[in-house]
This record gives C-alpha cells, sequence and structure tokens, in this order.
C-alpha cells in the first residue's frame, strides 16, 4: 500500500528521529530516536522551531497558502497580476490553472503536522526543564501550531485526512466534523498547558503562540465551524464539549487579563509609518505617527505573526523573507518617486472598488479606510497605469492595500541619498541583498491582533462592548444596540485585506451574494479602461462559489498517492473550474 507524499517527505526536525533497530535492546549512544530525542530544552526548543518553520515554508510560496487565497477569494480584493499570471485571477475566480497548485502547501503543511506530533510525542524525553510550566508551555505550542496548521488545511479543503501519530500510515479523508473536533480539542489542550504568561515574559520566548493566542485562536476556530456548519457546540474526541459558554469564557479571560492592547492609533500598526518613511509620506507627514515595530519594538496588538529576517537567499532560506509583500507590491517597474512609499513587486490583490464605495457609503469618516486603502489618483498623481514598461496589469483598479505593501525608504549619507525598495533594508543595517525587492522585505505578518479579540467578544455575548473600543479607537461614535449586521461591518472595516474577510463571509453565509458585488466593477486592463468581467470565468463569482463552497481543489498528486482513497471536492471537476486567461 502507498504512503501519502505528506508523511514520507523527508524534513530536517523528523530526519532526527531516525529508526534504528538496537542490537541485544542496548541503549543507542550514536543516533537520535524518539526514545532518547530531546534530552536537553535546548534540543527541545530545536524541536519546537521545527513546527513553527512551516510559517517560512509557507513565505517561499506564498502564492500557493491559505492566507494568499484567501485575500484574494474574499470580496476585499481582485486577483490582479500580470496577462500571463492566471494563478492570481483564478484564486479570486474561484478556479484553477493547474490541478497541484496547492501540493506544495498540502506537503508543507503535513510537514508541519508531522513535526507537531513528533513533539508532542517526545518532548516528555527532557529532563532539562527549569520547571514544569517551561514545559507544558512548549507542549502547548506543539498543540496550538498542530490546530493552526490544520485548521488552515480544513478551511482550504475541508476533506482531508487526519493524523494525530508520527507513525506513518495511508490515511483516507477525515469528516469535516472529525477534524474540527481534533482542532478545538488541541486549542483547548494548548490553553490548559500553557501557563497564563505573556510572550517575551520569562521562558515563553518573543515571537513564540502564548496562553492568550491560543484562547484567540479557540474564538476563531469555533466560530467558523458553528458557523459555517450550523452547530451549536463541538464534541471532542474524548466526547466532551466545548460549548459557547467555555469560548465565552476563554475569551473574556483574554480580552481582560492578556496584557494585549489596541495601538493608541490604528495607523501606527502599518509599516508605511516607520521612522524612516513617515515624514517623506504626504498621507503621514506631521500627523506625529510612529510604527508599533520601529528598530524591533514589540507590537502590543500581535498576538501571532509571521516573523522574518534579513538572512534570505535564494536556497533554502528565501521563506525568511516576507513573500506577501513582494506579492502584493505594486505591479511593474515603477518610478519610485511614482509609487513612494509603495515599492514594486507582482501586484496581486488589487483591492476592490466596491470595498472603496461601500466604505464611504457606511462610514465616511472612517480613518481606516484611507490607513487601509491607498486612492491612487488622489495619493500618487504621478502613477502609471499598467505595471510601468511592463504593461500587462490585469484586474488593475485604482485602489491599492497598504497593509501588506513594501515599503520605500529614502536613505541619506554624506554622499549621496538613495530610495530602497524596502525600509528593512536601512533601518536593520545592510547585508549583500540591501536592494533586493525579492529578498528584502521583512516586516512581519500579523496573523491574529488583540482587535479580533474584542470583535469576537462582542459577537459571542451580542454585546457592544468589544465593537466600541474597537470604534473609539477609529474616532468613530460608539453604537448603542448590538446587531450582527453592525458586527459584520464592524469586522470588515477594521480587517480590510488582511486576509480575514474570506472565513468570515463564508461562516456568516454571506459570500455568494458579496462576490458578485466585485462583478462588472471598473477595472484597467493592461493600462486601459476594462470592467471586472472576463469570458473565461466559469459563470461568475457566485456561480463559482456555489459550486465549491469556498474550498480548493485538493491537488492530483495526493489524489494519485492516495490510491483512490481521496476524492476531489464539488465544483473541480468540469471545465467551469478551468481558467485559460483574462481575454
Amino acid at each position: 500500500m502507498k504512503q501519502l507524499k505528506y508523511l514520507v517527505t523527508v524534513v530536517a526536525v523528523a530526519s532526527l528521529f531516525t529508526s534504528c533497530n538496537s542490537f541485544l535492546d542496548t541503549q543507542n549512544l550514536t543516533q537520535a530516536t524518539t526514545a532518547n530525542y530531546p534530552q536537553t530544552v535546548d534540543q527541545a526548543k530545536q524541536v519546537l522551531s521545527g513546527i513553527y518553520n512551516t510559517l517560512s515554508l509557507w513565505s517561499a510560496n506564498p502564492h500557493e497558502s491559505f492566507i494568499y487565497a484567501s485575500q484574494l477569494a474574499s470580496d476585499d480584493c481582485l486577483g490582479g497580476g500580470g496577462a500571463q499570471d492566471y494563478a492570481m485571477q483564478a484564486e479570486d475566480l474561484l478556479m484553477y490553472n493547474s490541478n497541484n497548485k496547492y501540493a506544495n502547501f498540502w506537503a508543507d503543511t503535513y510537514k508541519g503536522i508531522h513535526r507537531a506530533n513528533l513533539a508532542i510525542e517526545t518532548l516528555g524525553n527532557c529532563t532539562g526543564y527549569t520547571s514544569d510550566d517551561q514545559k507544558n508551555q512548549m507542549l502547548g505550542e506543539a498543540y496550538f501550531l498542530r490546530a493552526y496548521y490544520y485548521y488552515e488545511l480544513a478551511s482550504m479543503f475541508e476533506n482531508i485526512p487526519l493524523t494525530t501519530s508520527s507513525v506513518v500510515t495511508t490515511l483516507p479523508q477525515s469528516t469535516p466534523d472529525a477534524t474540527w473536533s481534533q482542532i478545538i480539542s488541541d486549542l483547548k489542550q494548548a490553553i490548559t498547558l500553557m501557563p497564563a504568561k505573556k510572550f517575551g515574559s520569562g521562558w515563553v520566548e518573543a515571537g513564540h503562540v502564548d496562553h492568550w493566542t491560543a484562547e484567540a485562536m479557540m474564538g476563531r476556530a469555533f466560530l467558523f465551524y458553528t458557523g459555517f456548519y450550523s452547530k451549536t457546540d463541538v464534541t471532542l474526541p474524548d466526547n466532551s464539549k466545548v460549548t459557547k459558554d467555555n469560548v465565552i469564557t476563554w475569551i473574556d479571560e483574554c480580552a481582560t487579563q492578556s496584557g494585549y492592547s489596541l495601538t493608541s492609533d490604528y495607523r501606527n500598526l502599518w509599516a508605511y509609518t516607520n521612522r524612516l518613511t513617515v515624514d517623506d509620506y504626504a498621507y503621514t507627514k506631521g500627523k506625529g505617527l510612529k510604527w508599533v515595530e520601529n528598530d524591533n519594538a514589540i507590537n502590543p496588538e500581535s498576538m501571532f505573526a509571521i516573523k522574518y529576517s534579513k538572512f534570505a537567499d535564494w536556497g533554502t532560506t528565501i521563506g525568511y523573507s516576507n513573500g506577501y509583500a513582494l506579492h502584493f507590491g505594486m505591479r511593474g517597474d515603477l518610478d519610485y518617486s511614482k509609487s513612494y512609499p509603495f515599492g514594486n513587486g507582482w501586484g496581486a490583490g488589487p483591492v476592490a472598488p466596491n470595498l472603496w464605495s461601500d466604505w464611504v457609503a457606511a462610514e465616511p469618516s472612517d480613518i481606516r479606510r484611507t490607513a487601509t486603502i491607498c486612492n491612487i489618483p488622489n495619493e500618487l498623481t504621478g502613477y502609471t497605469r499598467g505595471g510601468g514598461s511592463w504593461k500587462d496589469f490585469v484586474q488593475e483598479t485604482d485602489y491599492y492595500d497598504k497593509k501588506w505593501s513594501p515599503i520605500l525608504t529614502s536613505h541619506v549619507t554624506s554622499t549621496s541619498k538613495k530610495t530602497y525598495q524596502s525600509f528593512d533594508a536601512v533601518m536593520y543595517s545592510f547585508t549583500a541583498q540591501e536592494d533586493n525587492m525579492q529578498l528584502w522585505n521583512i516586516h512581519d505578518l500579523v496573523l491574529i491582533r488583540f482587535a479580533d479579540v474584542l470583535l469576537m467578544q462582542s459577537e459571542l455575548k451580542s454585546d457592544v462592548s468589544g465593537i466600541n473600543q474597537v470604534r473609539s479607537r477609529a474616532g468613530l461614535p460608539s453604537i448603542a444596540t448590538y446587531s450582527l449586521a453592525a458586527l459584520q461591518n464592524e469586522r470588515r472595516w477594521e480587517f480590510a485585506c488582511e486576509a480575514v474577510r474570506w472565513n468570515d463571509i463564508r461562516r456568516w453565509h454571506i459570500a455568494a451574494d458579496a462576490l458578485d458585488k466585485q462583478s462588472g466593477q471598473p477595472t484597467f486592463y493592461k493600462g486601459n479602461p476594462d470592467t471586472n468581467t472576463t469570458s473565461n470565468n466559469g459563470g461568475g463569482y457566485k456561480a463559482r462559489y456555489n459550486a465549491t463552497n469556498g474550498f480548493f481543489p485538493i491537488p492530483d498528486t495526493e489524489i494519485s498517492l492516495s490510491s483512490g482513497l481521496f476524492k476531489q471536492n464539488a465544483g473541480w471537476g468540469t471545465s467551469a473550474a478551468n481558467y485559460s486567461g483574462w481575454k
């Protein structure tokens, strides 16, 4: 019987646990095995780091990840890219141009799960922990990461194999109920195990998840599963239940005791307010803004983020750079003076015009709109359409997402002044790749913010407390009465262009109609006026969502490897799913 690809791939951390047949059952002194590794805290940290490494694997191939798909598939953004970048446009339209587009994401994420399974089985081998709290913290992180990776796989593919063992075996697809039961169970374990300490305190390492992050992720997972599948609670593998009241208790604790907080000014969350750029950008100049992550400062609102470093290269460490920023950079070889402070990239995710117009109509004085979206005709008067000299931009709009952008800066020396593709090169000192647009974006990609905790708190409790805290930070008046519509709007504005909207509109069962509003919106094709309508659209946004329920195709390679155990997801076995170009 064939073994599944995701379980037989050789990975760095898994290779530490090579199998060996001992002779006369003597102690193995030459190989690290699951029986004798890890023994020291440093070795335990290596095991844990291997699980986190999956996040950098995603960053090496961002266009294949769930985060990326969530951005393009939602009604926040269109596909974009060049005329030959079918993958971007296909994701926006819930179509595909390759049966194996997500093969790397599938394999990489199961590597992370396999590493988490190994960690859960072996972290108890270590005898050097300074306390039970330290051991439980590390074990809790492994449970959290396994849950998070399954959350992404289940959100993207729904019908996936589920394993909680490091033993290599062939498995069928699990039911969604069983998968989400395990996700919620792992998060409960993480909450129970990890002491109530914030990351960066004591031995809870900066950049790692903590007890409070697990509570926040529990809210996100519970709301998606119960909303999308119309459930009231979750039955765990041991037949106990996690109820809405349980989740409210955890979210309340997180909101009041975690030590995380909203930044004082929403604009300070985004890298364009960094100290090197802020006074050269007309939108931010003279407003007293200060990026919360200047010079490696800790963002008080960031609960879970993909961290990057300046040591990326074209080999195995390419994922150390922020590939998302590269992909969502302004398309082409634009003159920096015409796009400042936004750097060049591949042009993924032009902001949907209806997001801007809906926002103006609903909250005309909301500072988050211009903090999130660059209105190009208003802000960048010298901007050239079409992607600079490339002249191949598809689904271009008048609106650009500021949050995930590469951010330029001008660096002055005693002899010259030069504009760099990324402020990171200057702020964190130069390397050989000092001005490489593909390697030098290294600011964090935040996955969970404290604002999400406050809005989940309001949604779970049907009250306005959390909503009003978020609105107050945005300079908006309080609302007196809770409604789901008000909550939905608040989440739309607060998390616009952060890849959160996709699972929100799915769990609220409003996705088909929300996506359909993108049809016919004004766009540009190769610099010329166009509309967001293509003959190669599989019947349109609404038809494709109804056909797929927002799930993406399981890679054909995995179906083949399963020897017939895997079935393809609904909506992906017809010609309507195949995208063949805009024109």
